[in-house]
């Protein structure tokens, strides 16, 4: 037999809680041994936030991992992609210096947001009893639309007249739709103001999955990064209070076009605390005033809504769940200097539904909503910790708590920030 061929390492970036975890910073320090960067779900209702030296970069469609030079960065089949959106910060990135010329890639299997989706998703959030807190950006009825098989693909634009019949055909459907809805049909918008930026299409055009296959067998690198987290997955997560796809490890091999044997690591980000934004239950909530609090230190804002996140305990029923999930080999923890001022701290390791205990994440929101979180209390370290840069430079309060998460996690930590620039973060045991 011939010697065999080389080949790289593929990581899968995932978040394990209700999105929000970091897990922009955490692709952005991995992302410099990297190759390329993937993104694999996920469109513009999704946030990254990046710090840069002085400069505070939030990112919706483009991966992280631009912010480094000579990265190749690819969206995947997985994303929905909202074209402008995703120009628009492309040239917002240019104005700053940050040339992606010929760096970006977009699978030709990934299907697009139109006007016609958002305004789905605002008449029908405006219309349903059931709140789920959307951002209107119009990701759901993009992928309900992909899943009904009226969506329309990036290697549809790539035909002008293809294009063009398939986005009329989606606007009377979505202009019917609004009807049903009591909104205005008109808000649906016209064929060409939808291909408005269709012709910036070729420049960026490609396999990704064929991109991502080649730079591994040639001994590459690859970053898989993903949006929102674990508890949002539409398969797996708090249903539903979810996102439209899924958010999950199982769902970077599908969103990119490998095999999942090509996976070799997969590392889950945590908040030190946890937060949720929009709609659903959130079970180790703080009290009013702890939430108000943690929000300021934390400055727990969405990226891309600017809704302020809920915020509450380390949730470790959830985390362990996800770690299950996901099948992690690591965890980064990031904002662990939000809690260096707690005399304590608490982190739920059950719950109790109905005064039963429990100890995995239920599948059922409705028990999700009545679970009354056990708690573990462990002491605070009151120390700063922005200028650690290993474990040892912890507080031992702060290191044991480290070590909590880890055992409840069932992964080890490889990655811990201790604050919003790059250069904060500690990498390694």
């Amino acid at each position: 037999m011939g010697a065999r061929a080389p080949s790289g390492a593929c990581t899968v970036i995932v978040g394990c809680q209700w999105g929000d975890e970091g897990k922009g910073k955490v692709v952005d320090v991995l992302a410099g041994d990297m190759d390329v960067i993937a993104r694999y779900q996920g469109g513009a209702n999704a946030g990254h936030t990046v710090h840069v030296g002085e400069h505070h970069i939030v990112l919706h469609q483009v991966p992280s991992g631009v912010l480094h030079p000579e990265k190749r960065c690819l969206l995947g089949n997985g994303v929905v992609l909202d074209v402008d959106q995703f120009f628009g910060e492309l040239d917002g990135l240019a104005e700053r210096g940050v040339d992606a010329g010929g760096r970006i890639g977009i699978s030709t299997r990934a299907h697009v947001v139109f006007p016609y989706h958002k305004a789905l998703d605002v008449a029908a959030e405006a219309a349903a009893r059931r709140k789920i807190g959307t951002t209107g950006r119009g990701i759901g009825p993009a992928y309900e639309a992909k899943t009904g098989r009226r969506g329309v693909r990036i290697a549809d634009l790539l035909d002008r007249a293809r294009g063009a019949d398939r986005v009329g055909r989606g606007i009377e459907w979505a202009r019917e739709r609004l009807r049903q809805l009591g909104a205005d049909p008109d808000t649906a918008g016209t064929v060409e103001d939808s291909l408005a930026l269709a012709h910036r299409l070729p420049a960026v055009a490609t396999d990704v999955g064929d991109e991502i296959a080649r730079a591994l067998a040639a001994g590459k690198r690859v970053l898989l990064e993903g949006a929102q987290g674990t508890a949002l997955d539409v398969d797996h997560g708090t249903y539903p209070y979810v996102t439209s796809s899924n958010t999950t490890a199982g769902g970077a091999a599908v969103g990119v076009g490998i095999g999942p044997t090509a996976i070799d690591s997969v590392v889950g980000v945590v908040k030190a605390y946890t937060t949720r934004v929009g709609n659903g239950p959130l079970p180790s909530a703080f009290d009013a005033g702890m939430d108000e609090h943690i929000r300021e230190l934390g400055a727990e804002f969405g990226a891309t809504t600017g809704r302020p996140r809920r915020c509450g305990w380390f949730d470790a029923v959830l985390a362990a769940y996800s770690s299950r999930v996901n099948g992690l080999t690591g965890i980064a923890v990031t904002k662990l200097d939000v809690l260096d001022t707690l005399p304590e701290l608490k982190i739920a390791t059950g719950y109790r539904i109905d005064g039963d205990a429990h100890s995995l994440f239920p599948a059922c929101v409705r028990e999700l909503e009545r679970a009354e979180p056990v708690y573990e209390t462990l002491p605070g370290w009151q120390s700063p910790t922005t200028e650690a840069r290993a474990m040892s430079d912890l507080p031992p309060n702060a290191r044991a708590y480290l070590h909590r998460i880890e055992e409840l996690g069932g992964a080890p930590i490889v990655m811990v920030s201790v604050g919003t620039r790059r250069s904060q973060v500690i990498r390694g045991r």
